[in-house]
């Protein structure tokens, strides 16, 4: 797939409030600090859509980006970095839980996961609601570029293990690094394919 616009559209905390139309959506979520507003800006060649920052936990509404007329690419606030509950459902922020549960639009979310860490409970205690809510997803690692190839393979296989533990197959998952544009095209086409299934058109 190649990006020919991406633009902002709207920022808020309430779902209803989220684009009426019914183009398909994909949600990009993931602790916070893990790259996410790096590899949106990665995956659609534009340097600041997705604002940036060096202290985590900014993005803190849900934000709709057009991305070639047709779809919507969603940024969604990062979790785990405020002080909470131990509570599954009270770790994500009561707006994100209604947007899973209530956008018909969306197609798939993208969990990002670092990784240069061992798995983490908050990322897996999410994977295991998203998969209890019936809400496809696929893992992105991001920061690709920090480790060495038999590092990458070592930690992805690793982390299959813990997963496997209560999950019966692997979730699908891609191995990216914002700024050596890895896995930019596996990401995008595998959108696009999905996209495909779908007839644009009428919506």
């Amino acid at each position: 797939m190649h990006i020919k616009s991406a633009e902002f559209v709207m920022s808020n905390s309430d779902v209803t409030k989220c684009p009426k139309s019914m183009l398909p959506e994909y949600a990009f979520i993931g602790r916070s600090n893990v790259g996410k507003s790096s590899l949106i800006n990665m995956l659609t060649s534009r340097k600041s859509l997705a604002k940036t920052s060096g202290r985590p936990g900014k993005t803190q509404l849900i934000n709709h980006f057009l991305i070639n007329k047709n779809w919507h690419l969603v940024d969604l606030p990062g979790y785990g970095y405020a002080r909470v509950s131990k509570s599954a459902k009270k770790v994500f922020q009561k707006f994100i839980t209604q947007y899973f549960a209530l956008r018909e639009q969306l197609v798939t979310a993208f969990v990002l996961v670092d990784i240069r860490h061992k798995p983490q409970p908050i990322d897996l205690e999410f994977m295991q609601w998203l998969g209890e809510n019936g809400i496809p997803f696929s893992i992105i690692f991001t920061k690709a570029d920090k480790l060495k190839p038999k590092a990458i393979e070592n930690y992805v296989e690793a982390y299959k293990n813990v997963l496997l533990e209560t999950w019966e197959d692997i979730p699908n998952y891609f191995i990216t690094s914002s700024s050596k544009d890895i896995g930019k095209d596996n990401v995008l086409d595998y959108i696009d394919g999905l996209n495909a299934n779908m007839d644009l058109s009428s919506s």
